[in-house]
């Protein structure tokens, strides 16, 4: 028991003192290091594939509208649509969004549900609900409960956007799909794990576990991946927001 307190508070320690790293080529090595020590799976996938992408996305609201498109659809799909909405609004800022209306947004590609998401998300920031510069400031945590007030903005979408577009090293999206698909495969499990088991698996992975995400997601996409036993979406697809 004393052990396993040790271990947390090590662990808990560790995550503070990175807390303010980012990811970008040196940090990703750092963890990649790390994980390979921590875990034989995640070291063999790293000699196999190499490393991964790091897959960064520009901070701000267009990212967040992109995310939003992504929900439940395939990252293709998502893409179209994004790009589209880019060609009607170059400039792409909650003040110029509000001004499509419902039909100009579903020939984009926007659902119901989703135009309601990205209009409210616009509204928030220019009334002063959301400001995106606090939020990239703050603290996992922190950023999380803030965009978490937001309907539509769930935590799926949050694990994203803290990892990809402010490349935050210790996210762990366990509502993401291709990395249950994956971790199931890597880990030789019978069964898709759930996401409470997909915090336990990780927990050896702090604080490094955005990491150990991109590295999953590098073998998903890879040619190593059985064809058989993927999926026909692509990756980050999830049933939750």
């Amino acid at each position: 028991m004393l052990c396993r307190i040790a271990s947390r508070i090590i662990i808990e320690m560790r995550t503070e003192a990175i807390a303010t790293v980012r990811i970008n080529k040196s940090t990703l090595r750092k963890g990649l290091n790390f994980l390979s020590v921590r875990d034989p799976d995640l070291a063999g996938l790293l000699q196999t594939l190499g490393p991964p992408p790091i897959w960064a996305r520009e901070p701000g609201f267009p990212t967040l509208i992109h995310i939003i498109l992504e929900q439940q659809v395939s990252l293709a799909s998502a893409k179209a649509a994004f790009d589209r909405l880019a060609a009607v609004i170059p400039q792409l800022t909650p003040a110029a969004f509000l001004t499509l209306n419902d039909e100009q947004l579903k020939s984009i590609g926007f659902s119901r549900q989703k135009t309601a998401y990205v209009r409210n998300l616009a509204e928030s920031i220019l009334d002063g609900r959301l400001r995106l510069d606090d939020i990239h400031n703050s603290d996992d945590d922190t950023a999380r409960l803030e965009l978490l007030k937001l309907k539509g903005i769930g935590h799926w979408t949050i694990d994203i956007y803290l990892l990809m577009a402010l490349g935050r090293p210790d996210i762990w999206p366990v509502g993401d799909l291709a990395l249950a698909i994956a971790l199931q495969r890597v880990k030789r499990l019978q069964m898709r794990p759930r996401p409470v088991e997909m915090e336990q698996f990780a927990i050896s992975w702090r604080p490094w576990r955005a990491v150990a995400a991109r590295l999953l997601w590098h073998y998903y996409l890879s040619n190593q991946f059985p064809r058989t036993t993927r999926t026909k979406t692509t990756p980050m697809i999830t049933s939750k927001a």
